[in-house]
């Protein structure tokens, strides 16, 4: 998979493709990049790529002209192309799937008060949020659609680690310990030193669907979720309605 990011601060995105996994997926040709500065597409002396915004109002906007010149050079009309916005649609993991799939994605960040709507209208497919928050930098948002996409690609990472993460099948991941068995008094659960996998995993299942109802149990309505899981659901409100609670 390839990703094509257009920036006015491609720097700022140099080390995530360097760095840690994605570093070995791009050695392993399994995932490319290429960065493209916007300022290499402008038109004047001072390469300048912002204006104020027609209509008046607050702060600067992103120009048509050189956007549009680095989006041709890179045949982005031909190609799945994403602009990070907290306009757009939220991200999330099924998203993130569906993007995986593509082979190269065009990515735009966005800078000041965003890009000249002209661009959306003729290049952008997709219009990506990160959250309900704003952020000064496209690339930062960029990097964070970048990331729940690549190791999602084939090779990246273990399919079975993949499988046991947080929104797979609608729940969030169980906790996880590790060694020293005893930190500052706290001790890892028994059954996790227990040696019987199939009540480890009715423990983990238990603890997802925990985590899910404290912390996202809106998830719980996605229709998702497995006959295992649906029917350990059913059994925990059971013992919550009983007087004594959760056995």
């Amino acid at each position: 998979m390839k990703f094509t990011i257009l920036s006015l601060f491609p720097e700022i995105l140099e080390g995530f493709f360097t760095s840690s996994i994605m570093s070995r997926a791009v050695k392993n040709n399994l995932i490319e990049y290429n960065f493209i500065n916007i300022r290499d597409y402008a038109f004047d002396k001072h390469r300048n790529c912002d204006d104020t915004p027609y209509g008046g109002g607050a702060g600067m906007v992103m120009k048509a002209e050189p956007l549009a010149n680095a989006l041709d050079s890179v045949n982005a009309s031909k190609l799945r192309t994403v602009y990070m916005s907290p306009s757009g649609k939220k991200l999330d993991q099924n998203l993130s799937l569906e993007l995986s799939e593509e082979e190269e994605i065009v990515i735009i960040c966005g800078r000041y008060e965003g890009i000249d709507q002209r661009i959306i209208d003729l290049y952008v497919d997709d219009e990506i949020s990160i959250g309900d928050y704003v952020i000064s930098s496209g690339e930062v948002a960029s990097l964070v659609l970048v990331d729940s996409v690549y190791r999602l690609c084939d090779g990246v990472i273990a399919r079975e680690s993949l499988e046991e993460e947080s929104f797979q099948n609608s729940l969030l991941e169980y906790p996880h310990y590790t060694r020293p068995e005893v930190f500052q008094g706290l001790t890892v659960p028994d059954i996790l030193t227990s040696g019987h996998h199939a009540k480890i995993e009715n423990w983990r299942l238990r603890k997802q669907l925990e985590k899910t109802i404290v912390n996202r149990p809106e998830l719980l309505k996605s229709g998702q979720l497995t006959v295992e899981a649906e029917k350990m659901l059913k059994e925990m409100a059971i013992q919550e309605e009983s007087p004594n609670g959760y056995n």
